[in-house]
């Protein structure tokens, strides 16, 4: 396997699958940022695979990191994050306000493995 390949495949540890809260959100620190991990445990239509979103935790709106306290929900249709200060809704898996598409949250390659949840 040649280097490139390598650093692209790595993953790290954020936390164990026991540190998270059912359909709420924890946050964890990766080098220097603070990354508001979302855990639906049967999924999107709770039939499914668990789950688990990687996002931002700093809110462009207030300048607090607290999306991590958001509330997680089904906006017109889009699985969505709630701000938990002026209630904007921003897209779990791209990061889009739906109050305004100019603002983004980064999004984080988040996954689960086994009893652990890594981030590529």
């Amino acid at each position: 396997m040649s280097t490139a390949t390598a650093v692209k495949n790595a993953t790290q540890v954020l936390c164990g699958v026991r540190d998270l809260v059912d359909y709420s959100g924890v946050v964890a620190l990766h080098e220097g940022r603070q990354i508001a991990l979302f855990y639906l445990p049967h999924g999107r239509d709770r039939h499914s695979a668990p789950e688990v979103f990687g996002i931002d935790n700093h809110d462009p709106f207030s300048k607090a990191n607290v999306i991590g306290r958001g509330i997680i929900g089904d906006k017109n249709g889009e699985l969505v994050v709630a701000s938990p200060l002026y209630k904007q809704h921003f897209r779990l898996a791209d990061g889009v306000c739906l109050e305004d598409d100019q603002v983004r949250l980064d999004t984080f390659e988040v996954r689960l493995e086994a009893d652990r949840v890594v981030i590529a």
